[in-house]
């Protein structure tokens, strides 16, 4: 069994039957007393995310959880088919562990699919992704200053605000994580 000094960011541990992935640690040794670990959490399934300190040297489980790569297919139902890249199995996702990044998803898309005991945990997008818009009011002339931003509708049918210059049928770039707009896009 593994301890606390085996703890890495990225990490999965299987504290009180549920799993939780370490978002940052830090190894304390105050002049006084016995060394710990403080670390930030992010339980797998719900993400809530907590501070919890645990003595240094103490026995920890460590949860084996699998990332692999896969293809998004498309949408049944509430669910999300993808395809395993490696040997093109399919598996089936529920929409509730897929959330937020649905809005980013188009077909053939790769991502990468943390599965523990055949479970699928959650999915993880790339940092960015090149989307078009499908829709956005025209900007009018005069509207190339900065500041400025406008709702946008992507090709997935999530919408962004992007700056006023930014017309329909263009190519942008989009943070997964924040949903923010990174960029325009050129078709070379």
């Amino acid at each position: 069994m593994a301890t606390t000094n085996d703890i890495k960011n990225g990490s999965v541990l299987n504290l009180d039957g549920q799993l939780w992935a370490v978002v940052e640690f830090q190894h304390v040794k105050p002049g006084k007393g016995g060394a710990f670990v403080r670390t930030k959490m992010k339980n797998v399934r719900s993400g809530k995310v907590v501070d919890k300190t645990f003595n240094a040297g103490t026995k920890i489980d460590f949860a084996v959880v699998d990332r692999r790569d896969y293809s998004f297919l498309y949408e049944d139902g509430a669910d999300f088919v993808f395809m395993d890249q490696s040997d093109y199995d399919q598996v089936t996702v529920p929409g509730a562990v897929v959330g937020d990044a649905s809005n980013y998803m188009l077909a053939n898309q790769p991502v990468s699919i943390a599965m523990h005991d055949g479970e699928a945990l959650y999915v993880e997008l790339p940092a960015s992704v090149v989307l078009e818009i499908t829709y956005s009011e025209p900007g009018l002339q005069g509207d190339r200053s900065t500041g400025g931003t406008k709702p946008a509708t992507l090709e997935t049918g999530f919408e962004i605000q992007v700056p006023l210059f930014v017309e329909q049928g263009t190519k942008v770039k989009v943070d997964t994580r924040s949903g923010e707009y990174l960029g325009r896009v050129s078709d070379e």
